[in-house]
């Protein structure tokens, strides 16, 4: 079953070189039980470690099964440890947080063939040793026989071949140490292999064999006599017939299994979360990066987007494809005349445009002015624009309520009025205003409709206003016999700059400017405003986001400070599970599982702050949010990378920890 040939063995002790073992060569066949005994700094240690495939030699050979297995990688010395080999240690070494019956089927969770965990025969094979009443206690709930019991339990819950016990009864009272001796004899009379190290003669005593070593070589290897007290078998007799078939060169080498089974992520998220709330207040801690920086995205990602879905409100008002003529001014001496001066625009520029560009779909001329509304004893000072019935499509004002005047009203200069929704709070309050009379600078006016809200600005509320007849602004109230500007919706926003070009033309040769005046009038593109308010209103939305996004990073950097203080802490622990068959990226994938723990809790938690901290804005300052599913992806998903590139670097630390080293940590 074992055959070593010439192993060695050498430890660096800061500059000192320690010969723990010198061309060691030893052969232990099927069934039977061997005892290793020595002085302390004799090598026995060192030799159970490389039986045991948690340690490999500097130099020799080692055959185990038949096989070459000196120079295998981790992966298939880790696979080799959980198919044919259980531990049992001086020190139990159980995980402190985890049941009796958790730690018995640890090596379960580790299987290269990925068999599931198997509870029922972990609670098979402790109530067989007397701890039937005991299956949910923790190690610190039992004594130290106890414990050993859960250790070997844990050593033969997969079926291994072998058992390695080093010093299995070393911290035990002598009553506890004969029934854990008496454990290992009835495994050995079963055809289990048995190699123990011991210090005691009269543990060894109830070995088959012996071997005595010191400074690092064997120095003797006897065959004790029948133990008939224990029930042994003497000395080189064949295992009894019951004892299960022994392992011939033939059997193959069980390979590591490649993947991360998916029956793993239940276990190790339950060992994540019993780890973390071990230190609940340093968990907390860490979280609290994560919280602050996720609801920090969030609650400026709320603002940002609703202050872009207001601003595209706003510009959807404006209308699409659109372009506005207006009048320029004309500088004379350095002196700016008023808008107007060198140009006025008439009904006749609107027939003339119309005629000349055909890709125009819209055209509308528009007269403003200011005036004094009046509705009983309520005034209200407001914006007064004459308009044509074109104008509730190309800036989106149809009436919510009511309708909006017609050609033939423009055509009989109509009193008639649609009202903006502020105005209607000031002078209605809650009161219906359609079919009232209200007057506008002393002129009665009939209200038809009421314009949708549309919002307001520092500067600008685009509900303060009223909308008349273009020709009862022109010829009844304002006294106006021009244009102050021109809405011209353009089909097809691919032709706005011709049509601009074919407009400026035209108005340029009907008005007949001098080049030196081209200034006089001005076509403003209004889908090329929209297009830099929109993209502005992304670029604030983007710094919101990254400044939200440092705090993640601080959080970040928190995470990996707990992540290297957890795996500091629990080198033991990692130790424990590479010892029944963890390989590194079992380990990798635990302590990544922890950060991602930290990450996402915290940021389920930085999710609800951050709504209701949008929600609380919203209701003080009156600045629209907006919490989207896309913020919430972008923020879970930001917060579980950073959990896992933060965490990755301690999660590799403990992934290459090796398994003896981790297990004599202190």
């Amino acid at each position: 079953m074992i055959s070593l040939q010439n192993i060695t063995k050498t430890y660096a002790m800061g500059e000192v070189a320690v010969h723990a073992l010198r061309g060691v060569s030893l052969t232990i066949e099927p069934g039977e039980f061997v005892a290793i005994m020595g002085p302390s700094g004799s090598g026995k240690s060192t030799l159970l470690h490389i039986l045991g495939l948690l340690d490999v030699p500097d130099e020799g050979s080692y055959r185990l099964l038949g096989h070459e297995v000196a120079h295998l990688s981790d992966n298939n010395l880790a696979a080799l440890r959980n198919s044919t080999i259980g531990f049992v240690f001086q020190h139990f070494n159980l995980l402190a947080r985890t049941s009796a019956a958790e730690n018995a089927v640890l090596p379960m969770i580790y299987s290269p063939d990925g068999k599931r965990k198997n509870m029922d025969k972990a609670r098979k094979l402790l109530t067989e040793i007397g701890l039937g009443d005991r299956l949910e206690h923790h190690p610190n709930e039992l004594s130290g026989g106890q414990q050993q019991r859960v250790a070997i339990a844990r050593a033969l819950i997969h079926d291994p071949r072998i058992i390695m016990a080093d010093e299995p009864t070393g911290n035990l009272d002598s009553a506890s140490a004969d029934e854990i001796i008496e454990i290992l004899n009835d495994l050995n009379r079963r055809g289990i292999t048995v190699v123990m190290v011991t210090h005691e003669s009269d543990v060894a005593a109830h070995a088959r064999r012996t071997i005595r070593m010191r400074d690092g070589v064997i120095q003797s290897d006897t065959l004790n006599g029948a133990l008939s007290a224990t029930g042994a078998v003497k000395p080189g007799a064949p295992a009894p017939a019951g004892a299960r078939p022994t392992v011939t060169q033939s059997d193959p080498v069980i390979a590591a299994r490649s993947g991360y089974l998916l029956s793993e992520i239940p276990h190790d998220f339950k060992q994540a979360w019993r780890a973390l709330m071990a230190n609940k207040v340093r968990t907390a801690l860490s979280m609290l990066g994560i919280m602050i920086g996720v609801t920090a995205v969030i609650a400026m990602l709320a603002i940002g987007t609703g202050a872009r879905q207001s601003i595209e409100a706003q510009l959807a008002s404006m209308g699409s494809n659109l372009l506005i003529l207006r009048s320029g001014a004309r500088h004379t001496g350095g002196v700016a005349l008023e808008a107007g001066a060198v140009t006025r625009f008439t009904p006749q520029d609107i027939i003339d445009i119309r005629a000349a560009v055909p890709s125009i779909k819209r055209i509308g001329g528009i007269v403003n002015g200011r005036g004094q509304a009046v509705y009983g004893n309520k005034n209200w000072n407001t914006r007064i624009g004459g308009v044509e019935p074109v104008y509730a499509q190309m800036r989106a004002s149809e009436p919510t309520a009511g309708r909006f005047f017609t050609d033939d009203e423009v055509n009989k200069r109509a009193r008639v009025a649609v009202l903006g929704q502020t105005l209607v709070r000031e002078l209605f309050g809650d009161a219906n205003p359609l079919g009232e009379y209200i007057k506008i600078n002393k002129v009665n006016f009939l209200v038809i409709g009421i314009l949708p809200e549309k919002g307001a600005t520092s500067w600008n509320d685009q509900d303060n206003m009223i909308l008349i007849p273009l020709t009862t602004a022109m010829y009844r109230l304002l006294g106006k016999d021009y244009l102050d500007t021109v809405d011209i919706e353009i089909v097809l926003a691919e032709a706005i700059p011709s049509a601009q070009e074919d407009i400026k033309a035209l108005i340029t040769r009907t008005h007949r400017l001098p080049p030196s005046q081209t200034g006089s009038f001005e076509i403003r593109n209004m889908a090329e405003m929209q297009a830099m308010l929109t993209e502005t209103s992304r670029t604030m939305a983007f710094l919101l986001a990254s400044i939200a996004a440092v705090s993640l990073l601080v959080g970040g950097i928190g995470i990996m400070n707990i992540m290297l203080v957890s795996v500091t802490e629990r080198t033991r622990e990692i130790g424990i599970r590479k010892a029944v068959g963890a390989r590194r990226r079992d380990i990798l994938a635990q302590f990544l599982t922890e950060a991602l723990v930290v990450s996402i809790t915290g940021g389920a938690i930085g999710i609800l702050l951050g709504w209701l901290i949008s929600m609380l804005v919203s209701a003080l300052a009156g600045w629209p949010v907006a919490v989207t599913a896309s913020s919430i992806i972008l923020a879970v998903g930001f917060s579980a990378v950073i959990g896992i590139i933060f965490g990755l670097w301690p999660a590799q630390k403990a992934s290459r920890l090796n398994p003896i080293e981790a297990l004599r940590y202190e």
